[in-house]
């Protein structure tokens, strides 16, 4: 911790799926497809999503939008329930020790999020998993930047320039972490300090001696 407060560090900024928030990308995948969506494999990327599945992210279609879509895809009406609920097949949990560790972090850096998320997921699942611990998600953040709240999603540049804008913070004080390191050249191209999250570690490691 003292290392990172010497380089300048001052705020930490963490991406959600895969470093806070456990995911499993073929649960998802199967459960669209047993509805009928076909081509549920492809638009379903780990790191990037394509297709109503980006446009819902960048929030250019609303839920009901992307519903309808998903519909025309299947070629049938699908209640908006069974929609979300197997979206939401993506997202296995948030151990309870990662929001303890933000807690922790917090009491000596500004703590943000960054992430490319939907409203669909945001408002239930991801709500629900930060309320484990009778708080709400907005109780481990100093700030929250979502792409779907944005119009961009990393590592398109924009989104980082508005994060910076809207917190107002700077990018040369604040350390990064995420488990895509496209999305980390995109942020180091900016000035961030950057930390890989990779399969099998968590970014509390990043604060060990």
């Amino acid at each position: 911790m003292n290392r990172l407060k010497q380089n300048g560090v001052r705020n930490l900024l963490f991406d959600l799926g895969g470093v806070i928030m456990n995911l499993r990308r073929e649960n998802c995948v199967v459960a669209l497809q047993k509805l009928g969506l076909k081509e549920a494999e492809e638009l379903l990327g780990l790191y990037c999503q394509s297709g109503p599945f980006l446009m819902l992210e960048e929030g250019k279609l609303s839920p009901a939008e992307f519903r309808k879509e998903i519909c025309n895809k299947i070629g049938k009406h699908i209640d908006d329930e069974v929609i979300d609920s197997a979206f939401n097949e993506f997202l296995i949990g948030i151990p309870l020790a990662r929001l303890h560790q933000l807690e922790e972090l917090r009491k000596d850096y500004k703590i943000y999020m960054l992430s490319n998320t939907n409203a669909i997921m945001f408002d239930s699942r991801i709500k629900e998993e930060f309320e484990q611990d009778g708080k709400s998600v907005k109780d481990y953040f100093d700030g929250i930047c979502v792409s779907y709240e944005e119009g961009c999603a990393k590592p398109d540049r924009q989104i980082f320039v508005n994060l910076l804008k809207k917190f107002n913070i700077k990018a040369e004080e604040t350390l990064f972490f995420d488990d895509s390191q496209k999305n980390l050249d995109a942020a180091e191209e900016m000035g961030f300090h950057t930390w890989l999250v990779e399969p099998g570690t968590e970014f509390i490691d990043a604060f060990k001696e």
